[in-house]
């Protein structure tokens, strides 16, 4: 019967892993392996039940005992310590409560290294100690355990890079703008300034690129139903997974995006562009041949739009000399697009098209390769280039006032024979409309150059016998239908 039980128990426990850290799994005996298995069951049936106090004593054994029985020890170990120190008075169990959480993240990679890694591991060490710790060092001055914490924030994120949680960046970023205040040190905040812009970045496109790779499955799986290879269940099953796993990587970049803006909300009152030259003209002289410095300098220089120092054209020219991106040629088109150099533009924009890894990445170069082309006066290739942003990325708004833009000034371009003077205005009108319906943030805009517009006459459309309301075709370049205002 005991072993019989012993069996049951087993199967209960479908996620175990075994790895170096233990030289038993579940203990050296039987009967510790029995004793071991029934605490994990314990915990598993107390925590369920959301009974965290009966579940601290089984979880205790486990992690004391067997830790390598059961990684679920680990991962629900936060919500469970929430919920105690949340409801615990008493200040010295309390802090022991603390202590058991921020240790429980401590030696869980040594445990299970294919689930959890060191540098996760001391990002949510440093996490729950500011959490919980950090407002009595402060209030007791001790700026020691606070610079602990913050060199155990680094650490994580070094070891980390882009698999670095948004709310380890979140926190990470507060400690050392506190760090910055404590040492009067600028320096402080731009480094975790360039850690955070570096690798959320990445974090973001990694996001995109799975994202973009599973959106040919729906269409893949519509064709195998309409076909018959899998019946209705089967289609709705694997839908709903499709899209589940889109919509978790899409709430994982508005994430990562939402803490970056934080961030770099937290930044520019700390280092405004003067402050970003004067620190990085003195960087520059000691690290002409150093790419890792000077790619860090020009993607801080250009997330807070210091662009047109002296100091970043510098930069951004080693550097797309040397170690050529897509990120380096949108710059260099930028840069180039500023000095009045529109051919070389159009090449830099292109070729950071050809280099960018997603289509979402695309979308901001393909509306200043239209700018670029429109300052050309080659419209109809403008206008390509705006509709390519607008495919990838239907809420641009800014893309859609730059092609009523182009039809705005086409006057010179569209006339002769009995061309209806100022019509191509109703499909600008369009576009401006169209933009301030898309995206909120440029409507404006938008809405300020719709009522600037000039349309036909009243004589010329008596003329033509057009009235409001009715329907026309803009023809010259533009052919598009519209409406008569």
């Amino acid at each position: 019967m005991k072993k019989l039980f012993f069996v049951s128990l087993l199967c209960l426990v479908t996620s175990f892993a075994f790895a170096q850290g233990c030289k038993f799994k579940y203990g050296a005996t039987e009967e510790d392996s029995l004793k071991c298995l029934e605490e994990v069951n314990s915990f598993r049936i107390f925590y369920n039940n959301k009974q965290y106090a009966d579940a601290l004593t089984p979880w205790h054994y486990v992690v004391n005992n067997c830790p390598c029985a059961w990684d679920g020890v680990y991962a629900y170990a936060q919500t469970m310590f929430d919920n105690l120190i949340k409801a615990e008075k008493d200040s010295a169990k309390r802090e022991a409560l603390i202590d058991d959480l921020i240790n429980s993240y401590k030696d869980r990679h040594l445990y299970f290294p294919n689930k959890y890694t060191e540098g996760n591991g001391l990002g949510f060490m440093a996490f729950n100690t500011a959490r919980y710790r950090m407002k009595d060092y402060a209030a007791n001055k001790n700026y020691d355990a606070i610079e602990d914490v913050y060199n155990m924030f680094v650490r994580s994120v070094d070891l980390e890079r882009d698999k670095t949680q948004p709310n380890i960046w979140d926190s990470y970023f507060k400690l050392a703008e506190t760090m910055t205040q404590i040492k009067k040190d600028t320096t402080i905040i731009i480094e975790a300034y360039e850690r955070a812009t570096d690798y959320i970045d990445i974090a973001i496109t990694n996001s995109f690129i799975k994202y973009e790779k599973t959106l040919p499955y729906f269409g893949n799986l519509d064709s195998a139903f309409a076909s018959g290879q899998i019946d209705k269940m089967e289609y709705d099953k694997r839908m709903n997974r499709l899209a589940d796993d889109t919509a978790r990587q899409m709430k994982l970049v508005n994430y990562y995006r939402k803490t970056l803006s934080n961030i770099e909300g937290k930044f520019l009152p700390y280092a405004p562009c003067s402050v970003l030259e004067q620190v990085y003209t003195k960087k520059f002289d000691q690290n002409k041949n150093n790419m890792k410095v000077l790619k860090k300098m020009v993607l801080t220089m250009s997330k807070v739009n210091c662009v047109t120092t002296p100091v970043f054209k510098d930069a951004l020219e080693i550097v797309h000399a040397a170690e050529p991106s897509a990120q380096s040629a949108y710059f260099m088109g930028n840069l180039s697009l500023r000095n009045g150099e529109t051919a070389r533009a159009i090449e830099y924009f292109n070729e950071a098209i050809s280099l960018f890894e997603t289509q979402e990445q695309k979308v901001d170069c393909y509306y200043m390769l239209g700018l670029a082309y429109q300052l050309e006066q080659k419209y109809s290739e403008a206008r390509n280039a705006a509709l390519q942003a607008i495919k990838i990325h239907p809420n641009c708004g800014k893309a859609y006032i730059l092609i009523g833009d182009l039809y705005n000034n086409s006057g010179n371009r569209c006339g002769g024979d009995d061309f209806l003077p100022r019509c191509y205005n109703w499909a600008a009108a369009d576009k401006y409309a169209k933009a301030a319906a898309v995206d909120p943030s440029c409507a404006e805009d938008a809405n300020a150059k719709r009522a600037k517009l000039s349309f036909p006459s009243q004589q010329d459309l008596f003329v033509r016998g057009l009235q409001k309301g009715q329907s026309f075709h803009v023809g010259c370049w533009i052919q598009e239908n519209t409406t008569v205002r």
